[in-house]
């Protein structure tokens, strides 16, 4: 039949459709419905409007297929209504609404069809978005529900119509309370849907009668339970649109209820339920109320109920089932109150953690002496033995059926209120004081115990969360590939600048710690503090935890591995004293397949989801290879025997993940059994390291490995090789061995699939191999030219790597003379396509790979093709590291005599075309070390500063080499002081600020000649203290990377900065100055510095403040040590003064002392925090009213504070996250979505960070978070908006949808209504909807975007 249906139907092949629906045969009615379907779905949006006869015979027809015998046919009906409705005219609207609400259904035993079908219509219907005007379409579907659906529900009229006809009471209501029969659950979720979906344009009285009806359901008797579980979903929904005085007067009902000493048990449940729900759909709102509600929560968690139930049960014989549903929907309530209302909620804290603990314990079927005490001891071991195994302990207790005992509901229920208590309150506050390390944590320890195995995951899954809150922002990053991608994510380093900056391009570090080469750092213990907690809590938790791994249960045996994982990275190390303890258990389930017991699976927050045989395997192994990585490789040593032969089997297992995570765990032991950080190897542990290299090279080796397992085991050969590629790891592989797999990694260089892991491992290798012997010359030829080779790839991850490989083999003390002239050759062809400004990140290394080719065979690298290179490179703009590279191959090619050439086509090609500071950089280092080689002298370019015809640029250009000169030069240098001051009375704009950078250049060179003259100059002239200024800089500069000494002329050097960065125009520079002096000498300039932040005069202080700024940045251990001691104090005076600029640079200090200082601020962040909150708030008497025209304009003096201040907490996030309390960091964020612009954008990026750091924190935001997005993306602009502020628009637009994508992906159960709390991100998914609907070409297009930036 659906072959007959046209592309493009009419209401004529709707009619023709009609007739067959009433056919005798229910197959022809169900194909007949289903051409239906199909008509109405592809056809266009106004089918039906024009045909009213053929629009009503379909309602009609459908409507008669909801009464059919055949269940299909029935399902296939409601489908249709889904596209009848968008077809439909308004007119016909209504009536259809009010027939589905009086339809019976006779033929049918489902009486819930009617329900469906109107859940059906209610939700496909346009519906409204809070604070966006509403289109026709939307108007007309209200009116529809508003006239019809909602009397049907209520069984009145809410807002009459304007007429004079008389006309007839409705029906009685769906949920009719008076009528004789039950309330039908169906109904309510009718009434959930019309809330759901027409919430915001809902009439107060709508609202009001809605909610009458709502109570009056929770009251009646006539209610089952589940249309009162229901009915609370209702109203925590109806909520949302609740009045200030309906919202009051409704609790103020619920206190009257809890206060009635008649009160049910049952009822009693149900008001708490409502109250716990309330909490997490309107938060903000009702927060205020929880002063007077929160103690009818907790009563019923008091130890007086509790000692009464137990005096009523001895009575009776047996405990109340209802009293435990009572506490089970307590503890729920108060977990919402603690997630959705934190703040409100920490005046109950003890109350809170009391009546946790009480329960968590509540086990009144199961007498345990133990329990009775709150010591916080371990239980016995004895005690514990009686809990290995669940099923036999029930037996023993004749507990046939977990039916006939819920009270361990109450004890998982206090577990995830303790949970959700350290997630909102452990960083910055009760974690601080010790408040869960002392009353928590040893009670969740002892009920490790717990015979109910879902309660102890819980319990285990928020010990862990308390274990990883400790160590946030501290620490240790276990990732997969560790040093894998420092080609493209260079760890940012805090040196002193004294260092190279070419240093950046130097990846041999971070390849020594990737590879391991020194031992883990043993952190001393902090005297106090959650850490020091953790430690003395550390033997009860192994004693604990030994015993379950001793179990069965595989959920419970990598809940508590994935525990122990916790300990090791939040400690990074800990376990040494007790390995002895676990190391047989774990190695046991490395070992394990089968004889395991439990479900495979369990519940999310349980730390063990769809725990099975496999995972518990690759927790074990991630454990043990973590234990490696953080401690002695004695602790590990007298256990290889145990544990290699696990690991090796694991190796070769056929499941990849399992083999990847073996492999990685063989890396981290390679690490701990060799040189250095083991020097004492012994026979049988050689042995053991040779078993796993022979398992490595077979999974390189072996082609039907899957490709994952290939390159993780490639990246480990690199390690072990460049291991035993020197010293004493020499000694513990053969040379045929390691020959073997040299040619082994060349060969998988060839190979695409594992290329970019080849060229990774060789890069490991060479930078760490130092042994000449180690490295054949045929195998470094042939290597150096299959990855010179990769640099014409266009995949840039692979070039990038194959050039780092390249440096670190060429500079490589053990390839160092292997390389032929053929190579050279092809190595210099290879790498001139990169001598462009393109990819400067690609630049830096090929220029390092030059310079030292150069030393091998000067005249066959430098060629008149790279020197056209390197003049054209010049002509780009260039600095940092890539000058620095730049300035060492030209060093290279001057020593080596060959720069003639060079030197002309700098003259003749780049000479004022590229940038004066740059070039003359070049210049004058070729013509400092080339010597008379070079064809040019310093004369030459003397003449060219005193040539009358020469322009501005040349005598930029003269000047920028001279200076240069003088700095290389030194105290040879024949310059004097008068070539560069006498330029500064020119009357060109760039040739006196030329002279004196080239004055301060040529004056670090040679301070005692030099500075003297600079001195006597600020003394007499105030027209030159600018310019002197930035000579000043420039040899502080090159002092501080210099062993020059300056001490002779720092005491008059500060004095005069000082005096001249008094100026306004001097107050940058000056500042800069100071701060470089400080670093210098900080044991004479930093209590100066401290002193003058109390200057009565603001500008002082101000400089002061940015002088500060400057020094953070640099500075070596004796200047921090120096540091430390002032740096807190003399912050919490800046960020408190009186002028608001100058907090705004006390911000911006703030802020780069968590970028680069983060462990002199960290540990007392307490006593700063409060003063950046304060200044993120919008200040009311900043704000004034000018003028603007005939228009008045409101100006905000405090937004660049503001603004300062909001950077500063996201700098402060990103470093010391764990010190930050998120409830109050998530209030100021909350705030900022809806400042201005800027910091709209700031707070974007700060979610994208917490969605990471505290994802359940995030999740309990979405709704505030969703408010403040629809107002952003609800903006319109005026017509006479300008350029400026359309982009402006349009970027707000773009940042706010890109973070709804992001918050989508990462908490996808927030958007689903499915679950028990469906109240909870109502506000957020209506959000979604609209945004999906109304927003779809531009999600499209960042969804387009970020699936390209993974490729």
């Amino acid at each position: 039949m659906s072959s007959q249906i046209p592309t493009n139907p009419t209401s004529s092949t709707v009619a023709a459709l009609l007739p067959k629906l009433h056919d005798a045969d229910p197959d022809y009615r169900f194909m007949s419905l289903n051409d239906l379907f199909q008509v109405l779905t592809i056809g266009k949006s106004d089918l039906l409007h024009n045909d009213y006869n053929t629009a009503a015979r379909t309602v009609d027809g459908i409507l008669k297929t909801l009464d059919d015998q055949n269940g299909e046919v029935q399902n296939l009906a409601i489908k249709c209504l889904a596209p009848l409705v968008t077809k439909l005219s308004s007119q016909i609207l209504a009536p259809l609404i009010e027939k589905l609400s009086n339809l019976s259904t006779e033929n049918s035993v489902d009486n819930s069809i009617p329900a469906m079908a109107l859940r059906t219509v209610v939700i496909t219907l346009p519906r409204p978005t809070t604070g966006v005007a509403p289109s026709k379409e939307i108007v007309e579907a209200y009116i529809a529900i508003s006239r019809v659906l909602i009397p049907r529900l209520v069984g009145r009229v809410i807002i009459p119509k304007a007429t004079k006809a008389n006309l007839p009471q409705p029906p009685p209501g769906m949920l009719d309370l008076e009528a004789n029969k039950d309330v039908d659950p169906e109904a309510v979720d009718v009434l959930i849907e019309v809330v759901r979906c027409f919430g915001p344009m809902l009439q107060g009285l709508e609202v009001e009668a809605l909610h009458h009806l709502l109570v009056g359901i929770l009251e009646t008797d006539r209610a089952s339970s589940v249309v009162k579980k229901r009915a609370v979903v209702a109203v925590s929904i109806l909520a949302l649109y609740l009045s200030d005085l309906d919202l009051s007067g409704f609790v103020s009902l619920l206190i009257e209820s809890l206060r009635n000493s008649h009160l049910t048990l049952v009822q009693r449940r149900l008001y708490i339920t409502i109250l716990g729900s309330m909490a997490r759909s309107i938060p903000t709102r009702f927060g205020p109320y929880l002063k007077t509600l929160a103690p009818f929560v907790l009563s019923a968690l008091s130890a007086e109920e509790l000692a009464d139930q137990m005096e009523n049960a001895a009575e009776d014989g047996e405990p109340n089932p209802e009293l435990d549903d009572v506490r089970e929907a307590a503890l729920v309530a108060l977990d919402g109150f603690l997630a959705s209302c934190g703040t409100e909620m920490r005046v109950y804290t003890e109350e809170t953690i009391t009546a946790a603990l009480r329960f968590l314990k509540y086990d009144p079927n199961y007498n345990d002496d133990d329990d009775e005490e709150m010591s916080g001891t371990q239980p016995e071991e004895d005690d514990m033995d009686e809990f290995d195994d669940d099923d036999d302990f029930e037996a023993d207790a004749q507990f046939d059926d977990d039916d006939d005992d819920a009270s361990w509901k109450v004890r998982r229920c206090a577990a995830k209120t303790l949970y959700t208590l350290i997630s909102t309150r452990g960083s910055g506050d009760l974690l601080d004081d010790g408040t869960l390390y002392t009353q928590v944590a040893p009670e969740l320890v002892q009920r490790f115990n717990e015979r109910e195995e879902n309660v102890r995951l819980e319990v285990i899954a928020t010990m862990s969360s308390l274990i990883r809150k400790t160590g946030e922002g501290i620490r240790v990053n276990f990732s997969v590939d560790e040093g894998s991608d420092y080609v493209h994510n260079a760890p940012p380093s805090r040196k002193r600048r004294r260092e190279s900056s070419s240093a950046a391009f130097d990846t041999k570090t971070l390849l020594s710690v990737s590879a391991g080469l020194a031992s883990p750092t043993v952190e001393p213990l902090p005297a106090s503090g959650p850490r020091a907690d953790l430690a003395k809590l550390s033997p009860t938790i192994i004693k604990a935890v030994t015993k379950l791994l001793k179990g069965t249960s595989i959920s419970t045996k990598q809940a508590v591995i994935n525990l122990l994982d916790d300990m090791v990275s939040v400690q990074n190390g800990g376990l040494s004293e007790f390995f002895a303890q676990i190391v047989d258990p774990i190695i046991g389930t490395i070992k394990a397949s089968t004889g395991f017991s439990g479900t495979s699976n369990t519940i999310m927050s349980g730390g063990a989801a769809s725990a099975t045989a496999s995972t518990l395997r690759i927790a074990s192994l991630r454990l043990i290879g973590d234990i490696s990585k953080t401690h002695s490789s004695s602790v590990v040593q007298p256990y290889l025997q145990k544990i290699i032969p696990g690991i090796v089997a694991a190796v070769n297992d056929k499941f990849y993940k399992l083999s990847g995570e073996a492999i990685r765990t063989v890396e981290q032991l390679i690490k701990a059994l060799t040189p250095p950080r083991s020097r004492s190897m012994k026979q049988a542990n050689q042995a053991d390291l040779l078993k796993l290299y022979q398992v490595i090279v077979n999974r390189v080796s072996a082609n039907d490995a899957d490709v994952e397992v290939r390159q993780r085991a490639i990246h480990a050969l690199g390690i072990l090789l460049a291991r035993t590629g020197s010293g004493d790891g020499a000694l513990l592989l053969s040379a045929d061995d390691r020959t073997a797999a040299l040619d082994i990694l060349n060969d998988r260089l060839k190979n695409e699939t594992t290329r970019l892991a080849a060229v990774q491992a060789i890069d490991t290798v060479a930078a760490l191999t130092t042994s000449k012997d180690q490295l054949q010359p045929s195998w470094v030829r042939e290597v150096s030219l299959e990855l010179s080779a990769q640099l014409r790839k266009a995949d840039r991850a692979l070039r990038g790597a194959s050039l780092s490989a390249l440096k670190n083999l060429i500079i490589a003390p053990a390839s160092r003379n292997s390389l032929d002239s053929s190579t050279i050759s092809g190595l210099v062809s290879a790498l001139l396509p990169l001598l462009t400004a393109v990819d400067l990140h690609l630049l830096g290394p090929a220029l390092l790979v030059l310079a030292t080719l150069v030393k091998d065979d000067a005249k066959l690298v430098v060629t008149d093709q790279v020197d056209t290179a390197l003049c054209h490179l010049l002509t780009k703009p260039l600095g940092g590291a890539v000058l620095d590279a730049l300035l060492i191959l030209v060093t290279n090619i001057g020593q080596k005599g060959v720069g003639q050439h060079l030197m002309t086509a700098l003259l003749k090609i780049v000479s004022i075309n590229g940038d004066p500071a740059v070039v003359g950089k070049v210049i004058g280092t070729l013509l400092v070390y080339g010597g008379s080689s070079v064809g040019v002298s310093v004369d030459n370019f003397l003449a060219e500063l005193h040539n009358a015809s020469s322009d501005d640029a040349r005598r930029s250009l003269a000047l920028a080499v001279l200076g240069e000169a003088g700095l290389r030069m030194g105290e040879s240098s024949p310059l004097k002081p008068a070539v560069f001051t006498e330029q500064f009375t020119s009357k060109s704009d760039k040739v006196p600020l030329a002279a004196a950078i080239a004055l301060g250049r040529a004056g670090a060179g040679n301070v005692p000649a030099y500075m003297p003259t600079i001195l006597s100059i600020m003394d007499k002239s105030d027209n030159s203290q600018y310019l002197l200024l930035h000579s000043i800089k420039e040899i502080l500069q090159q002092v501080g990377n210099s062993s020059a000494d300056i001490s002779n002329f720092a005491k008059p050097i500060w004095e005069r900065l000082f005096k001249a960065a008094q100026a306004e125009d001097n107050k940058a520079v000056g500042a800069e100055c100071i701060g470089r002096l400080t670093i210098i000498d900080p044991k004479t300039y930093i209590p100066q510095l401290k002193n003058h932040l109390h200057d009565p005069v603001p500008s002082v202080r101000a400089m002061v403040i940015q002088a500060i700024r400057y020094t953070l940045p640099d500075g070596d251990e004796s200047f921090d040590a120096v540091l430390q001691a002032t740096l807190i104090e003399m912050l919490t005076v800046m960020l408190r003064d009186s002028e608001l600029e100058n907090r705004r640079l006390a911000l911006t200090t703030l802020n780069s002392a968590a970028h680069n200082k983060p462990g002199l601020i960290i540990p007392n962040l307490g006593l700063l925090l409060p003063l950046v909150l304060n200044e993120s708030v919008i200040k009311t008497e900043l704000i004034r009213e000018v003028m603007m025209g005939p228009f008045k304009h409101k100006v905000d003096d405090g937004l660049e504070v503001r603004k300062s201040a909001y950077e500063t907490l996201y700098s402060l996030m990103e470093t010391a996250f764990s010190r930050i309390n998120i409830l109050d960091l998530y209030d100021r964020i909350i705030a900022g979505l809806q400042d201005e612009h800027d910091i709209r954008a700031l707070c974007n990026l700060m979610l994208t960070k917490l969605v990471v750091l505290d994802p359940d924190e995030t999740a309990r935001r979405l709704d505030a978070i969703a408010d403040c997005f629809r107002t952003v993306l609800s903006t319109k602009l005026k017509d006479s908006a300008v350029k400026q502020e359309i982009e402006k628009q349009d970027e707000a637009s773009k940042s706010t949808l890109r973070v709804t994508l992001l918050l989508h992906s990462a908490i996808p159960a927030a958007s689903s209504t499915m679950g028990a709390q469906v109240g909870q991100h109502q506000v957020w998914r209506t959000y979604l909807e609209w945004v999906e609907k109304d927003f779809e070409p531009k999600l499209q297009v960042l969804r387009e975007e970020s699936r390209e930036s993974t490729f």
